[in-house]
């Protein structure tokens, strides 16, 4: 992937919509809802406090993580769907 966020962004793919319901009904297209996690792919370097010291991340690319519904920015990348977003728009690291 030919994508490098700045600064305290993140680049994260978001898992794929549930297809089937627990009781094994499809769910059509129109019934799915959006995800609300994944896993981060690429991470920025870092914000810049007023100092000018640069905080590190706490995310690594790898780790699945939780966001809010509507976070971040939905990109295509090569055929592939992402969201891009500030590390404060994620609540949780999934363990």
């Amino acid at each position: 992937m030919n994508l490098k966020p700045l600064a305290d962004r993140v680049i994260v793919k978001p898992a794929p919509a549930e297809e089937k319901t627990k009781g094994g009904l499809y769910i059509p297209d129109t019934g799915k809802e959006k995800p609300q996690y994944g896993e981060v792919v690429a991470v920025g370097a870092g914000k810049v406090a007023d100092n000018g010291q640069t905080i590190d991340m706490q995310v690594q690319v790898g780790q699945k993580v939780l966001y809010g519904k509507y976070s971040g920015t939905e990109v295509a990348v090569e055929g592939e769907d992402y969201l891009i977003m500030r590390e404060s728009d994620i609540f949780a690291i999934l363990a």
